[in-house]
């Protein structure tokens, strides 16, 4: 079994989607196809929620219709044949008075997940209708019937397993199925999701499920770049990646990958394999357990960071004093990114501001607190990393970029560096200069 993924770029057109089509057809053996909605489909659906919330009925509509003609429009262009465009404008139709339905309940937490994970619904339904139209054998399945996910963080692999077995054609070896992204059903059995961009992690859970060779997930980029091609020139893609580099760079903010993907498939050794949809004769990027050459590969960044500063004379070096700290932490359920301490200070980062005010309550009595807000952490990464001879170049940054915290020998494969957001893109810029761009041009006149 193979699981392949495909984002909502890559599902965005007719054109994109004969593009998928062809390379679902290229591929030997039974296949799980992971859909997410059609690009822009998720933020349409989101902006619904918020209008229900305030009660703007006559924007919702317009809002429903904009998006009833977007998979019409469609639907026209991938089926042609009068007849079975008639008959799939029939189920899909009967799709929208569900949808309709939903849109006039009132507004809380469960419809706004069953409207949000709607995208995934109309799209897996056109889509698969569309390969059976070219006479592409295939079936379809309800993500709500097997993603029972619980605990996002240890998602129940073997639970999930059980479950979808009796979906499958154990006898039809060349089967392909195909089922939403994004999707689950959590503890209390109600309709969720895995957050945004979570079709990557319904991939390699269903992956880790079905102990699948291996996880195919294709967008609009050519791979892991060794840094982000958004704002630095002269980036390009890596072959391979361990699961842990892969790991911290899509945790610390590369966007091709959800941060939880690599998880599920690490304790299997299942390779993940990114690739472009656009142009799938490129290698892509490789990633396993695999180490394919040491050394700096790679740089990410996340936003949205708050860094806050406990200074505490008198405490800081006292017995159970960080303990105290962190429980306030795991109390109000807020990761920590990174930590540095010093002899009378403790700064911490945050990406998750929702119980700032509560934790800020209860530090008030353990020192002077200081809060800094729009702040990016910068990942450095590659195996080996400590040991590689260029490493110390990155600290050259400290010439042009004023960098608020380094955290540098918690992981062999990581060094972070917070800065400023508004200095982000200069970070960026300076390190890939300095790590890279330095390196081949030194290999250049060397050889």
């Amino acid at each position: 079994m193979r699981v392949l993924k495909f984002g909502g770029t890559s599902v965005g057109t007719a054109e994109s989607i004969y593009n998928v089509r062809d390379i679902i057809q290229s591929v030997q053996g039974p296949r799980m196809i992971v859909l997410s909605a059609m690009s822009g489909v998720t933020n349409y659906l989101v902006t619904i929620t918020e209008m229900i919330k305030n009660g703007d009925q006559g924007e919702i509509q317009a809002l429903s219709n904009e998006l009833k003609t977007k998979h019409i429009d469609l639907l026209e262009k991938l089926i042609t044949n009068p007849a079975t465009n008639k008959s799939v404008r029939t189920g899909l139709n009967n799709l929208f008075k569900e949808f309709d339905s939903l849109l006039l309940n009132e507004y809380s937490e469960n419809n706004t997940n069953r409207i949000l994970t709607f995208g995934e619904t109309l799209l897996t339904y056109i889509f698969s209708e569309y390969l059976s139209s070219c006479q592409i054998n295939n079936t379809l399945l309800d993500a709500k019937r097997f993603m029972y996910v619980g605990n996002l963080e240890n998602p129940d692999t073997i639970k999930i397993a059980n479950r979808i077995a009796p979906l499958l054609h154990k006898a039809e070896s060349e089967m392909i199925y195909i089922t939403q992204g994004f999707v689950r059903i959590d503890k209390f059995n109600r309709v969720s999701t895995l957050k945004r961009g979570g079709s990557d992690y319904t991939a390699t859970i269903l992956g880790a499920a079905l102990n699948a060779d291996e996880v195919q997930i294709w967008t609009d980029i050519d791979g892991f770049h060794n840094n982000d091609p958004r704002y630095v020139e002269d980036t390009h893609p890596l072959a391979n990646l361990t699961f842990e580099e892969a790991a911290e760079l899509a945790y610390f903010g590369a966007k091709i990958l959800h941060p939880q993907t690599i998880s599920p498939v690490i304790d299997k050794n299942i390779p993940i394999y990114l690739k472009n949809t656009f142009t799938p004769s490129l290698q892509g990027t490789k990633i396993s357990s695999e180490i394919n050459g040491s050394g700096l590969k790679a740089i990410s960044a996340k936003d949205g960071i708050t860094a806050i500063k406990i200074k505490s004379n008198r405490m800081l070096m006292a017995h159970g004093f960080l303990k105290k700290i962190f429980e306030i932490f795991d109390n109000l359920e807020t990761a920590i990114d990174m930590i540095t301490t010093s002899e009378i200070a403790i700064s911490l980062t945050i990406d998750d501001t929702k119980n700032l005010d509560q934790i800020l309550d209860q530090l008030q009595g353990y020192g002077d607190i200081t809060v800094e807000m729009d702040h990016s952490i910068i990942c450095i990464v590659g195996e080996g990393l400590i040991k590689d001879p260029n490493t110390f170049k990155l600290f050259e940054i400290l010439n042009e970029i004023p960098v608020r915290m380094i955290s540098y020998g918690g992981s062999f494969n990581n060094v972070s560096l917070l800065v400023a957001t508004e200095n982000k893109v200069n970070a960026l810029k300076a390190l890939h200069k300095n790590l890279f761009l330095q390196k081949e041009k030194e290999f250049v006149l060397s050889h």
